[in-house]
């Protein structure tokens, strides 16, 4: 293989990835199955609007016919939990309420693909579960063969642990613990060869084998990158000698998550190239309501199929069908993370799935994978159910799996987060929103009686001291979504009245449609904020950076889930030493009076700490608030400075300082100087 300039190839990726944000074309993959439609980002359920959702009606769900696609299109599923959810007793039911196996129901409706988990060794020294499954080798052999009873073929996952593997922890097999890189890929070689000799001999249809689960940042215990692609070409080649040995093509896929960085993840496949790993797929894990846009998703899919000739494919989607806990373990997803065209209903469920699909179909991708779309409560009340979680393993980690992740799974074992995620009720009812998997609608379409399905949140945001121009409509989304469409609305003058424009704040106002349905608006009177890049959009500039430390522990990163606002945030994190430093900016003011400052962070792992924002009057510190404001990620505290009084001419500087024990991270977000 030849030389690659790597740093011509990231100037290639990145200018790219920059064109592909700013281009807006009507054909590009929309989060609507005609194309993207105005409209706020978030959506409130429309019986928070008293809207009578159409999921309920007789004739089901609507699903528009699916551009471009064809019969080969993966429409595959991840059902790992099955052996032991039935082992617990969960039964599944079809369309006409009759029980049946699931494996039958899944093919019946469309689903070509199962994936399945494999851990090296999921039991304590008792044999006891870790749960999520208990997910060896032989039980992966078992749900293989009743896939291919049903013609379905099957994804091996490989974690190379012992129990889940993902961005957050590669913990190393116990069997491999002492062992130095080369022992261990050998050992890794080994266990592959052996482990899909016994699930091809067992009946199953491999077609797939993913050698490593969502490794951005290790696999089996290693970190560096020359490790890991050791112990990937190591896997890569058992993968081969199986396939040579049963002459069966079957592919190899690599699997990437948080997508959403789109840099991060072509910089993770350039490196695949230039370390020479042999494999065929390209893989990611998607979930819009963590993951970013569908358009940047879909580009930078686009990018790594084009650049590397490699196929694509997403590895994990999935989407809530109800905001409810079926098993009074909580959820992982929930209403309020919902945004876009979609609430927590069956409905929006298909049409997430759908969207997705489109955009693999638009750049030639191999399909998708429905992450443990049949993984359902066991039971209804949490006491009764964690004997079960417990004995079969049908939580996510039961209290045995302590003794190997004792920081995670052995504190907070139990039940299943993602009930409300399944195509299944918590009774083992198939959803209809199933169909979307089903080859005869993706072809020609499911009609269903026209209903809305959401009406967009309404939100105004006015400048202060401006008058305050109001929607003429609200918008609503059908579950046909063709048929979107704003709806005249008239708002309440007397609520209008009261809200005063002079003043920065939050408002919200309500309204009625022409038919009477009751709605809302929420209003913004943003402040005339004085101080420039804010939200550090444009880099750092002109902020300043003070520290003591033998190295910055500051950059601006680009990663729209770890901001307030836009792609970019003030990001800190450093390994090595205990961090300490201050970001802040200075402005003139041109007027007296009272200005008031705040700012927003978000952070964790940071032991004993204290963030404090302050603001400075001509030099002098004059105004501070802080504490321990690193709460966990995303969990976004507001620090504010008020009542600080200057004259024109004064130089006020606002700005955020951070202390906290090494291996501490957070980003800061959105700061604003305003006068009242």
């Amino acid at each position: 293989m030849k030389k690659i300039d790597v740093k011509s190839i990231l100037k290639t990726i990145e200018a790219a990835l920059l064109s592909a944000a700013l281009l807006v074309s009507a054909a590009g993959c929309a989060s609507g199955q005609q194309g993207d439609k105005t409209g706020s980002e978030k959506g409130e359920t429309g019986e928070a609007q008293g809207i009578t959702l159409g999921d309920g009606l007789e004739d089901g769900v609507f699903i528009a016919p699916l551009p471009g696609f064809s019969d080969e299109f993966i429409r595959g599923m991840d059902i790992s939990s099955i052996i032991s959810e039935e082992n617990s007793g969960v039964t599944y039911k079809n369309f006409k309420g009759e029980e049946e196996d699931l494996f039958k129901i899944l093919a019946e409706n469309g689903i070509n693909y199962v994936r399945v988990r494999v851990w090296n060794d999921p039991f304590d020294e008792n044999g006891k579960g870790y749960g999520g499954g208990n997910n060896d080798a032989s039980t992966c052999a078992e749900i293989g063969k009743r896939a291919a009873d049903y013609g379905m073929k099957l994804n091996v996952d490989f974690h190379y642990s012992d129990f889940w593997a993902d961005p957050s922890k590669q913990m190393v097999p116990k069997a491999w613990k002492d062992m130095n890189i080369e022992e261990k890929s050998k050992a890794l070689y080994d266990y592959t060869v052996e482990s899909l000799s016994m699930i091809i001999d067992a009946g199953s249809d491999v077609g797939m084998v993913q050698i490593g689960n969502e490794i951005n940042n290790g696999l089996a215990g290693e970190k560096s990158e020359e490790a890991i692609m050791t112990l990937l070409k190591s896997a890569s080649k058992a993968v081969r000698d199986i396939s040579a040995k049963y002459e069966k093509d079957i592919k190899i896929a690599i699997h990437y998550t948080e997508v959403d960085d789109s840099v991060g993840i072509t910089k993770k496949a350039l490196r695949l190239s230039e370390n020479e790993v042999d494999y065929d797929i390209f893989g990611i894990s998607y979930y819009p309501y963590w993951h970013g846009s569908l358009k940047n998703m879909k580009n930078t899919m686009d990018i790594v199929k084009a650049t590397y000739g490699k196929d694509v494919c997403v590895l994990e989607t999935a989407f809530p069908y109800t905001g409810d806990d079926g098993d009074g373990f909580g959820n992982s997803v929930s209403e309020g993370d919902i945004k876009g065209e979609y609430i927590c209903s069956p409905q929006s469920q298909a049409n997430a799935v759908w969207d997705v699909m489109k955009c693999m179909t638009e750049i030639g991708g191999l399909g998708i994978f429905y992450w443990e779309g049949a993984w359902i409560p066991v039971g209804s009340d949490k006491t009764s159910n964690e004997e079960k979680w417990n004995e079969y393993g049908s939580g996510w980690a039961s209290k045995y799996s302590v003794v190997y992740d004792p920081n995670d799974a052995g504190k907070y074992y139990g039940g299943c987060s993602w009930d409300n995620q399944a195509f299944f009720d918590f009774e083992g009812n198939v959803l209809d929103s199933i169909s979307v998997f089903n080859p005869k609608y993706l072809k020609e379409g499911k009609a269903a009686t026209p209903a809305i399905e959401m009406i967009k949140e309404c939100l105004v945001e006015s400048p202060q001291g401006q008058e305050l121009i109001m929607p003429e409509g609200v918008y609503a989304v059908f579950n046909d979504r063709s048929l979107n469409k704003e709806i005249d609305v008239t708002w309440n003058a007397d609520e209008l009245a009261k809200i005063d424009t002079k003043m920065g704040g939050e408002y919200s106002v309500s309204g009625k449609t022409a038919d009477g349905t009751p709605v809302s608006c929420d209003i913004k009177i943003s402040y005339v904020n004085l101080l420039e890049n804010p939200g550090f959009e444009g880099g750092l500039s002109p902020w300043i950076v003070q520290t003591d430390m033998s190295a910055d522990p500051t950059d601006v990163q680009t990663k729209a889930a770890d901001a307030v606002s836009g792609e970019k945030a003030f990001h800190f994190w450093s390994g090595t030493e205990d961090i300490e430093f201050s970001v802040e900016q200075s402005v003139t003011v041109s007027e007296d009076g009272n200005y008031n400052a705040f700012a927003s962070i978000q952070g964790g792992d940071a032991g004993e700490h204290y963030v404090e924002i302050y603001v400075k009057r001509n030099g002098e510190e004059v105004c501070f608030f802080g504490g321990e404001y690193l709460k966990g990620w995303v969990n976004w505290q507001k620090l504010t400075a008020e009542d600080v009084t200057a004259k024109a001419g004064d130089e006020l500087t606002v700005g955020m300082r951070v202390k906290c024990e090494k291996g501490g991270w957070g980003t800061m977000d959105d700061f604003c100087l305003y006068k009242d």
